[in-house]
């Protein structure tokens, strides 16, 4: 398996710390506001790797944090009259709910800010100890001259930086270096803050990751990720900060998502084109928001329009109803039939080429390719009325390649057993209208059964139906 790594800005072989386990850290959200759609391509694509990685067989240890302490988070407690502390918390319950609306899996550790709030002074103190960090008037800075490697994953050189005035780069005449960046910053009237031995104050953002990675999965990780605007400053000040206290390399690989334009223009609220995923849900389900996601390779960037949601939800519903058929098939095929061995070893030809794929520095869009020709697969098999064996492993193996990429798994909506009752009954009378040659009368039955929410269809194996 080859990933990409932004470190070497080329394709490596996947190899493991530790052999068999692998130790994963996400960039998660600053829970001032719903999740938009670009937070939710980290949250799917990284969601995805970590399946994709427990299919091979690895025990993953998947860390993914809520930055609960911010600036954005004290101004919208501040607008509101509430407190930081009841922000974040409904936030991280927002995003949570949407975060299982797209079938992401619940991280093993979800860390906060604020409850490694001693970890990061040690950290901080260590740095200054160890002569990499400096204090000036309750500020603690990182001094980037005294770590030579500072630049190596974003490949910014140092003077390009301070000759150019980089906008990522903040200007503050107590600084050594323009590049040099807070670690701890004082306290300000009305924020809240905690005691360190620099004064009342609350950490930068780049250190908050460094002792969280560090505390939740050790000193030295196999991937870090995140959205390709975090590569600078936040993932190299991460970098530096990591590896200047701990004296090793801090991740191995590190993984970053392309952005998200919106009818191919960049998303921005001045633009009146900012979408968070509940503003989208409203108009489509999740797991389309999910499918449209996978449709690309993670590392490029991807366009949202309508139409392209449109044409992802048809894609979704084709391998739905694919499923929908084959299930309904295996459930009245006869038994007696005798498997299609030869059949059998073309099926596996399916699993290999979507493992290549995602072997592939995981391109989810060539996996879905190789679902969509199993969907042609089981389309074929079903109109020729195949073995109920062989159907049955054409099923386990769409259920297994779907499971991988979390898709067209979600639960279909529950008809309760009265309902169900009325509904045969329903397709009872009209087959036997349709037997006393009363087309009429049949074709006003499949009227009641539509206002009820139900689609029939005829078939060699009876009538299928199902609810939409």
């Amino acid at each position: 398996m080859k990933v990409y790594n932004t470190l070497t800005r080329q394709k490596e072989e996947f190899v493991p710390l530790e052999e068999g386990k692998v130790k994963m850290y996400v960039c998660g959200p600053t829970v001032y506001d719903y999740i938009h759609i670009g937070n939710a391509r980290p949250y799917v694509v990284f969601d995805t790797v970590r399946r994709y990685l427990e299919y091979k067989g690895y025990e993953v240890t998947y860390v993914q944090n809520f930055t609960d302490v911010d600036d954005k988070i004290i101004n919208r407690a501040s607008k509101e009259h509430s407190t930081m502390q009841e922000i974040s918390n409904k936030y991280i319950q927002e995003a949570f709910h949407d975060a299982d609306g797209l079938n992401v899996k619940r991280a093993t550790i979800h860390p906060r800010v604020t409850e490694e709030m001693d970890l990061i002074i040690q950290m901080v103190n260590d740095l200054i100890e160890k002569g990499y960090a400096y204090e000036d008037k309750g500020t603690v800075y990182f001094d980037t001259k005294k770590f030579p490697d500072y630049g190596k994953l974003s490949r910014k050189n140092l003077d390009e930086l301070i000759a150019g005035g980089s906008d990522r780069v903040s200007v503050d005449d107590a600084k050594k270096n323009p590049t040099d960046f807070v670690l701890w910053k004082p306290k300000k009237e009305g924020e809240p803050s905690w005691s360190s031995p620099w004064g009342e104050g609350r950490p930068g953002w780049h250190i908050e990751c460094s002792v969280m990675a560090k505390h939740h999965l050790g000193e030295s990780i196999d991937i870090h990720a995140g959205g390709e605007d975090l590569v600078f400053p936040h993932h190299e000040n991460e970098i530096a900060q990591s590896e200047a206290c701990n004296g090793h390399h801090f991740a191995k690989y590190w993984l970053h998502n392309g952005f998200i334009t919106v009818d191919n223009e960049k998303m921005s609220k001045s633009l009146g084109n900012f979408f968070t995923v509940r503003d989208i849900a409203a108009q489509f389900p999740y797991e389309v928001i999910r499918f449209f996601i996978l449709n690309g390779h993670y590392r490029s960037p991807i366009n949202f329009s309508r139409e392209l949601m449109q044409a992802c939800q048809n894609g979704l519903e084709r391998i739905k109803n694919a499923r929908k058929e084959l299930a309904f098939y295996i459930e009245n095929a006869p038994e007696e039939k005798p498997i299609e061995e030869d059949k059998v070893q073309e099926l596996q030809s399916y699993q290999k080429q979507f493992e290549a794929a995602m072997d592939d520095d995981f391109n989810t869009a060539d996996a879905i390719s190789v679902i969509y020709e199993l969907v042609r697969t089981s389309n074929i098999a079903v109109k020729a009325a195949v073995s109920k064996e062989y159907a049955i492993k054409i099923q386990d193996m769409l259920d297994h390649l779907c499971g991988v990429l979390g898709i067209a798994e979600m639960e279909e909506d529950a008809v309760s057993e009265e309902d169900t009752e009325k509904i045969e009954a329903l397709i009872a009378k009209r087959a036997e209208a349709k037997k006393a040659k009363d087309f009429g009368a049949a074709d006003a039955i499949r009227d009641e059964l539509t206002a009820m929410g139900i689609t029939i269809k005829d078939t060699r194996q009876g009538v299928q139906w199902s609810r939409g």
